[in-house]
């Protein structure tokens, strides 16, 4: 039986000596509260949104085709897309 180890909290003691530690180091800055509000973000996080989004769907495969394109080793499924869209762009004009 494993026992969940306890979280030790800092005595108050302590946790002021990491204050003064923190308070006297160079390399550490506080924003202060105006300053704060006045900054704005670089830019958006994650990735760039697509033009056009893929969907999430859910479909079944016969076992032989999902094989064959796992057997393409990773970005099975981007090369499965294009195989899709290929087939696409060729049986549209017909």
């Amino acid at each position: 039986m494993s026992a969940k180890p306890k979280l030790t909290r800092n005595t108050p003691e302590e946790e002021a000596a990491i204050q003064r530690g923190i308070a006297t180091d160079p390399d550490t800055y506080e924003v202060p509260a105006e300053e704060f509000k006045k900054m704005k973000r670089l830019g958006q996080r994650g990735r760039p949104r697509m033009s056009s989004p893929k969907e999430l769907v859910s479909i079944r495969y016969d076992a032989q085709v999902i094989e064959a394109f796992r057997a393409m080793g990773d970005g099975w499924q981007t090369k499965m897309n294009a195989a899709l869209v290929e087939w696409l762009r060729e049986h549209q004009s017909a």
